[in-house]
């Protein structure tokens, strides 16, 4: 469904309990079949992509849709690696345009029998369980973390365990860490040998209560409100103040975007002075997914900047730097690219009419949906397309908008 998203005509102070982090919920979701724990995760993300891994790792069917739900195709195709059997993982159809190639390839390494249904190194993906065969295998450092973390979370049921040497640039570093760092609480040491070698020795998981935190990629969104509008003050409860997640440096970020921060007894509370630079650069490296909040931001308070560290952001949900580039063009802001992992607006603007509302297309993506929305304090009025996308990781954001005064409608056709 399309809504019409309108500045509030007066704005409220608020708090919001914030959904439980979704890259938790998915890794805890596997460890705790891995370990074959009998407890219930509390507080486990009610996101479109938990629900999916929790459907399949409770299925005993042998075929599986996981839709457009990136971090599960990657975690499933490893642990089904693993699990005797024939199973067969598909997707929307731009799932089967996300690269799984080097996960395959790595899982092949260790003796899985992986076959592709339609394009070579493409989902859908045909899997013949058995026991695999740990040893040395290398991969690229810049490749999506999720493809190391699947790797991870398998190799101590891997006979002889295994060692990961990681090529070049390593990117996303913060969600290896997460990965590594949950494993450990079920009872798993992994180390880093050195600066580029992970060592997983062969072991089993042990089982135990677990909790999820709030999400910090979430949190990003309220972040953006408040930047957007000085003097709102904003309460997010659910967030861990030492958090491992490597969103939580969203604090830093938004810092110099005039956004102050702190815990407090009811939750973490931000609130903008309204105090922008000129211009702010940033390598998105360890944040991926907090540049389009980002890009969003900057160019609504009129910030020029020179963002790297995207190319990740080519294979999400959609091409999010061509996304974000098409979008915001609606709007009259020309920022470019070098197509590759850079982002850069000058201040440069162009005259767009001013007499309907923006129409921000979403591209299946829930990430440009929330990063948009929130424009509206400066553009009045902004029509989200597809407005349902946001169920994939933040189910209950248009309801928490409300809270902040913000005028949510159907658009008049």
């Amino acid at each position: 469904m399309d809504i019409l998203v309108k500045k509030p005509k007066q704005y409220s102070d608020c708090t919001i309990k914030l959904p439980a982090s979704k890259s938790i919920s998915n890794r805890l979701l596997l460890l705790n079949a891995l370990s074959y724990s009998p407890y219930e995760i509390e507080n486990l993300s009610d996101s479109d992509d938990t629900k999916v891994m929790l459907k399949v790792l409770n299925s005993n069917d042998n075929y599986f849709d996981i839709g457009a739900a990136g971090t599960s195709m990657r975690f499933l195709t490893a642990f089904l690696s693993k699990v005797v059997g024939e199973w067969v993982l598909t997707g929307s159809e731009r799932m089967k345009q996300r690269p799984i190639g080097i996960l395959v390839d790595a899982l092949r390494h260790l003796g899985a029998r992986i076959e592709y249904e339609e394009k070579e190194g493409y989902p859908p993906l045909r899997i013949y369980g058995s026991s695999l065969i740990g040893g040395d295998i290398s991969l690229p450092g810049n490749i999506s973390s999720q493809y190391i973390s699947a790797l991870l979370m398998i190799a101590p049921q891997v006979e002889n365990g295994l060692t990961i040497h990681l090529e070049g640039e390593i990117i996303s570093r913060p969600y290896i860490d997460l990965t590594l760092a949950l494993m450990e609480e079920f009872g798993v040491k992994a180390i880093w040998q050195d600066e580029r070698t992970i060592i997983i020795p062969e072991a089993n998981y042990r089982p135990k209560p677990v909790r999820v935190e709030g999400d910090w990629s979430a949190a990003s969104y309220w972040f953006e409100i408040a930047a957007l509008n000085p003097g709102l003050e904003i309460t997010l409860q659910g967030l861990g103040e030492n958090s491992l997640q490597g969103d939580s440096r969203v604090r830093e970020i938004f810092n110099n975007l005039g956004v102050n921060s702190e815990f407090t007894g009811n939750g973490l509370k931000i609130l903008s002075a309204g105090k922008v630079p000129e211009r702010f650069d940033y390598d998105f490296t360890n944040q991926p997914d907090l540049a389009q909040t980002v890009v969003v931001t900057c160019c609504m308070l009129n910030v020029q900047f020179n963002f790297t560290g995207l190319q990740t952001l080519k294979i999400k949900e959609t091409d999010r730097i061509n996304a974000l580039i098409t979008e915001l063009s609606k709007a009259g802001y020309v920022v470019t690219t070098n197509n590759a992992d850079t982002m850069m607006w000058s201040g440069e603007k162009t005259k767009v009419k001013g007499d309907k509302p923006v129409e921000i297309d979403t591209y299946k993506d829930h990430r440009m949906a929330m990063a948009f929305a929130p424009a509206t304090s400066v553009l009045s009025e902004v029509v989200i397309k597809d407005s349902g996308v946001v169920s994939k990781s933040y189910p209950d954001f248009w309801e928490d908008l409300l809270k902040a005064g913000y005028i949510i409608q159907k658009p008049v056709i």
